[in-house]
């Protein structure tokens, strides 16, 4: 597993999404999917305030017990359950949820810490000063920021340049091989203040693992337990051509839609890590064997031609 970095830290290409913890799976198979990650190289956990209340947190703490300087852990807030007359990004909610999430994590130190979402509510100078605050006080290593428009990533790094705090490291946006909004604006900014791009939805909940065909999603699968207005996010007809020939291209070529799905956005050079979720050791070995694949530059314009002719 290569190690690729974002700031100050140095990540594993594949990542383990946390978001199972404490919702689909109980504290032995964390601690079985966790110990698949060590196995295969895998350092990276993302996790949220947010992932089963809390649960994840206290289930990622209790799994890393006794290695937690092996491990890069990442943890977000202020998406919801924020305390009253406070919201997302304002300094006292920072203040609070970092202590909140150190002691589920049991850990003395957030290696990345991520506001959720934009808080339209609160100048993003005060956030930033916040989040820089912990960064001086050791509590926090890096900071990032999820769900951030092109604008609003360009205007957070300006502010941190002037003000000369500690700087956004990361965003963390939707973005997959179907799904391509991000490469309009918000890669430039990436690239102009060095920031790494983490994808979610990578695998775009399920529709590029192969579990999808055209009766629909396969029963257990975290796509079939969806209500039917999540499902329309990417269960569109469009989607489902795109993932059919891509399958028929894979078909002499020994490779799966995992392989290429995580290949492909380890082929991109502002992403540092592939985040992807996993409730069984099996799933995160798939994961590690699947960015092993090195995408030539015509492979790459092929897979390009093949998405865009499932548009019309």
């Amino acid at each position: 597993m290569e190690l690729r970095r974002i700031g100050e830290l140095e990540v594993s290409e594949v990542g383990l999404g946390c978001n199972n913890f404490g919702t689909r799976i109980d504290q032995e198979a964390t601690d079985e999917v966790f110990r698949a990650c060590l196995d295969s190289g895998i350092n990276f956990f993302d996790t949220a305030d947010v992932y089963g209340s809390g649960a994840s947190e206290e289930m990622l703490g209790r799994a890393m017990k006794g290695h937690r300087d092996r491990v890069v852990i990442a943890t977000k807030f202020g998406l919801r359950d924020i305390d009253p007359g406070l919201t997302g990004g304002s300094a006292e909610w920072v203040r609070r949820s970092v202590d909140r999430s150190l002691r589920r994590l049991d850990t003395d130190w957030i290696d990345l810490f991520q506001i959720h979402t934009p808080d339209e509510q609160v100048d993003e100078l005060e956030t930033l000063q916040a989040l820089n605050d912990l960064v001086v006080a050791g509590k926090v290593r890096e900071i990032g920021c999820s769900n951030y428009d092109a604008d609003r990533l360009d205007s957070a790094a300006d502010i941190s340049t002037r003000e000369s705090l500690a700087p956004y490291r990361t965003v963390q946006n939707r973005y997959s091989v179907l799904y391509r909004e991000p490469e309009a604006e918000v890669f430039d900014v990436c690239e102009s203040h060095g920031v790494g791009f983490l994808p979610f939805f990578p695998l775009e909940s399920g529709l590029l693992t192969g579990k999808v065909n055209a009766d629909g999603p396969t029963p257990g699968t975290r796509l079939a337990e969806w209500p039917q207005d999540r499902l329309d996010l990417f269960l569109t007809e469009r989607n489902l051509r795109a993932v059919q020939r891509l399958s028929e291209w894979l078909h002499d070529r020994d490779q799966s839609l995992l392989d290429l799905a995580f290949s492909w956005l380890l082929s991109r050079p502002h992403i540092p890590s592939v985040i992807a979720g996993a409730t069984s050791a099996s799933q995160v070995f798939a994961n590690s064997r699947a960015a092993g694949w090195q995408l030539s530059e015509n492979d790459l314009n092929e897979i390009d031609d093949i998405v865009s002719s499932a548009n019309g």
